[in-house]
């Protein structure tokens, strides 16, 4: 069923947000990450001044199968294959952009909204450091509220097993999302959050973002191997990593 949704009056638009993962099982242990993302309309990216451009660029070859013409193509060809048709309204993006030649993301979403502005469906693109890419297409409640399958390998310590439960409500002023894996035993090993503050996205802003965290996409991806090394030398045991099935409009 669609849903109707409030659209922030304004895009694009950076996030300051604060990352943080809560395992319980088998050992505790908590991170946390600061930095900031971008929310766009993805028929409409920002166009920055050419001396900040390296601050922030979103490629299409950074997202899907890497191939389409834009990043709308690359969604709509991802939707299609899902048979969702009524999807052609406004999307807007969270995302980090790729900052000095360099990017990764472990979490895009996008809210996909029909042509009279209802929403149709949250896509979930999901990127793990061995390099792979994974879609879940989501029909979100009233509050932002969706289950789906576990299906993707992402952290060498967790199985590919159990379902997430997700709470993606689009951002307004604030950002908050949240996404839990949970077992069949009941158990909830792994918590993750994003929570953050709208900011303005103009030259200022995103100067005082990239100021406060330089190089940030880059850090996003040291950090995640750092706490990796870490749970390992606390004996976390690496799960074998699975193949998945290709996707269509996936690499």
């Amino acid at each position: 069923m669609k849903t109707t949704a409030p659209i922030p009056p304004l895009v694009p638009a950076l996030y300051e947000t604060e990352i943080a993962h809560t395992r319980v099982t088998p050992l505790r242990h908590r991170l946390r990450h600061r930095t900031y993302m971008w929310l766009v309309d993805l028929d409409d990216p920002p166009l920055l001044p050419r001396p900040l451009r390296p601050l922030a660029r979103f490629d299409p070859a950074d997202h899907f199968d890497g191939d389409a013409p834009s990043l709308r193509a690359g969604l709509d060809a991802r939707l299609a294959a899902h048979g969702v048709h009524d999807a052609d309204g406004r999307v807007l993006m969270l995302a980090h952009a790729r900052v000095l030649g360099h990017v990764f993301n472990p979490l895009t979403l996008y809210w996909c909204h029909d042509r009279a502005g209802r929403l149709v469906c949250v896509v979930a693109e999901v990127h793990n450091t061995y390099g792979g890419r994974h879609t879940y297409l989501l029909r979100t409640d009233e509050r932002g509220r969706a289950e789906t399958a576990k299906d993707f390998y992402v952290s060498p310590f967790l199985d590919v097993a159990g379902t997430y439960r997700m709470r993606l409500p689009l951002p307004g002023d604030r950002l908050d999302l949240t996404v839990q894996l949970r077992h069949t035993d009941g158990s909830r090993p792994l918590t993750a959050t994003v929570r953050g503050t709208r900011r303005p996205a103009g030259p200022r802003g995103l100067l005082a973002a990239a100021l406060r965290h330089p190089w940030s996409t880059a850090a996003v991806s040291l950090g995640i191997r750092r706490h990796g090394v870490h749970l390992y030398l606390k004996g976390l045991r690496v799960r074998p990593r699975t193949i998945p099935t290709p996707q269509e409009g996936t690499p």
